[in-house]
């Protein structure tokens, strides 16, 4: 009781007329609670190692979002599982919106799309979704002694071959690995080489051990410098970084699309105060010129959209990875 005083007393002191406003509404002391949001540190967990994408550009939008918020917002790396790790901390979190998730096209769209039966949560029931951040295409590339230039020519060479040529990419489950598989469903005569340390997959394929690499924007430096030549983007749009290389669209397969995505969730039942607050402040760090610019050369498309939007671009993300991976014969869990 002495706390809900307290939290009343510096409530009136911030908000003033607003605060008598919510008394004679009867206002209940959570919303008391959620429009003096927030008054201490919060917790983002990125569910994947420092140096991974979804790590580099939370650290990048932190001191962007900690100013606007007026409270420090603490990172914290909880990696494993694909990221489903991390999230799964978050879904057995209180919703007040002080623990948050950088959750990932793996932890949220594929994982429940690989592992129907074991998934440990309902990557929509049990978070509440406050928006997307960024995007990352996948690239398609080859050993430059390999003839194709495009798709379309890649897939008839593949079957002009003996037997079927490997593609590098990072583990099963991964976009870049899913994003194989749906060339082999056009027609490609692929086997999948998936590493767990994507590093000794460039260099493999860098070295003529392996034909064909499939990976993020990561691997532009290397096609720059000719020890790779690019193929297409699986994407809707052209790179920034790279513009001559052509879209999987351009090249005549529109439906071709595996955008990794990162986005920030909660636990489910999050107020919508504290969830459009957290919005806000994100859009707002997406927004920023100079971020802007450090996440173009890392490679991520600052893709910000508010929570019912991201809702239903997750749903179709879902339903995409549901029929790749049922379509492709992917091996799962049930």
């Amino acid at each position: 009781m002495e706390e809900l005083d307290i939290a009343r007393r510096r409530f009136m002191v911030r908000h003033g007329s607003a605060a008598l406003a919510l008394l004679s509404a009867g206002a209940s002391p959570q919303a008391w609670a959620q429009a003096d949001y927030p008054t201490r540190p919060i917790k983002i967990i990125v569910p994947f190692a420092a140096g991974s994408a979804g790590d580099i550009m939370t650290r990048m939008i932190e001191p962007v979002m900690s100013r606007g918020l007026g409270q420090q917002v603490v990172i914290e790396n909880r990696a494993g599982g694909s990221g489903i790790v991390g999230a799964q901390a978050i879904k057995n979190s209180p919703p007040d919106g002080y623990n948050l998730v950088m959750g990932a096209v793996s932890s949220h769209s594929i994982g429940p799309a690989m592992r129907p039966k074991s998934m440990p949560y309902d990557a929509q029931r049990d978070f509440t979704l406050i928006g997307l951040a960024t995007k990352s295409a996948t690239v398609v590339a080859v050993h430059p002694s390999i003839p194709a230039r495009t798709l379309p020519e890649l897939i008839a060479y593949s079957k002009q071959q003996d037997k079927p040529m490997g593609y590098a990419s990072s583990a099963i489950g991964s976009s870049n690995y899913l994003a194989g598989e749906m060339l082999r469903l056009r027609g490609a005569n692929l086997v999948s080489v998936a590493y767990n340390n994507i590093g000794q997959g460039i260099t493999d394929v860098i070295g003529g051990h392996v034909p064909i690499l499939i990976y993020t924007v990561a691997l532009l430096p290397h096609i720059r410098e000719g020890r790779l030549r690019g193929i297409a983007v699986v994407s809707e749009k052209r790179l920034s970084q790279l513009p001559d290389l052509t879209t999987t669209a351009e090249q005549g397969l529109p439906d071709l699309v595996a955008n990794s995505w990162i986005g920030l969730f909660g636990p489910a039942k999050l107020p919508n105060p504290v969830r459009d607050k957290l919005s806000a402040s994100l859009q707002a760090a997406l927004s920023d010129p100079a971020i802007v610019a450090k996440l173009s050369d890392a490679g991520l498309e600052p893709a910000y959209l508010p929570p019912r939007e991201f809702e239903a671009y997750m749903a179709s993300d879902m339903r995409m990875w549901k029929d790749v991976v049922m379509r492709a014969g992917v091996k799962t869990d049930e």
